[in-house]
């Protein structure tokens, strides 16, 4: 991701990222705060979905048409719009719903926009934290302004691993096997139920590593950028492309005993 790019048009599209991010993420927190009201399930009975996933995206999705007409918009609660220029909107507008749901603090408002090339700009903020991390393509990712970087972490041993697991119960059972294989060759595990704040949490050396499997596009469009921003490296778990159906995320020089221990279980 070294191509040249337009940086004043990428910092114009990164400032209308971080304004609608905050003000939507932070009506969404004020709303949680005070009670929700209505509160769905969609694919199975834990996947949720509240008055405010819904009325995040509705807000941003308007913002964007009116600011960036020829854009399109990819949204998790079926905001979507095909434009006419090469650039896309992919917007998480909670993700860590269930988290959101409890009043945990670990949710997020997600948007990341692509061109031709790929991911351009990314933001994830996290309105009960107040942080907002940030990427364009070839300018490093920040931490509220501040340059961040991943850590150097150099043996799985010492990585301390964050994963995810799925909404279908038999997903679940077989992605706890997966960590049952490898809890005892790493530091430890985390899990915390949103994966853009878990890929940042990589990106600012809060973690050594996230995997996870079953995704969707909105859940990584702007937490990978910031993460390979940051010096981290991204690909599935067997090393290839990454994709929402396989990440994996990690500090670089244990990416790869990371990626034969996830894939297969095999000693590294």
């Amino acid at each position: 991701m070294t191509e040249k790019i337009d940086l004043r048009l990428a910092e114009e599209l990164l400032h209308i990222c971080l304004e609608i991010a905050h003000v939507g993420g932070d009506r969404a927190l004020a709303g949680r705060l005070a009670g929700l009201q209505h509160v769905e399930t969609k694919t199975t009975n834990t996947d949720m979905v509240t008055e405010f996933d819904k009325a995040t995206e509705k807000f941003i999705v308007g913002e964007i048409r009116a600011r960036r007409p020829d854009d399109s918009i990819v949204g998790e609660e079926g905001g979507e719009h095909r434009g006419s220029s090469e650039y896309t909107w992919c917007i998480d507008p909670i993700d860590g719903t269930t988290n959101f749901l409890y009043a945990l603090p670990g949710w997020s408002v997600s948007i990341g926009i692509s061109d031709k090339i790929g991911p351009l700009v990314g933001v994830v903020y996290i309105p009960a934290l107040g942080e907002t991390f940030t990427a364009i393509r070839g300018q490093g990712a920040t931490l509220n302004g501040n340059k961040i970087g991943c850590n150097d972490t150099k043996t799985i041993a010492q990585a301390l691993v964050c994963t995810g697991f799925s909404y279908s119960p038999e997903q679940r059972s077989a992605q706890s096997a997966r960590v049952a294989k490898l809890i005892h060759r790493i530091r430890d595990i985390r899990r915390f139920g949103a994966a853009s704040i878990d890929i940042c949490f990589v990106a600012c050396g809060r973690l050594d590593a996230y995997f996870e499997e079953n995704l969707h596009r909105w859940d990584i469009a702007a937490a990978e950028l910031i993460a390979i921003e940051s010096g981290a490296r991204t690909g599935d778990f067997r090393g290839g492309a990454s994709s929402p159906k396989e990440i994996l995320i990690s500090c670089p020089e244990i990416f790869d005993d990371l990626s034969r221990l996830i894939a297969s279980g095999e000693n590294v």
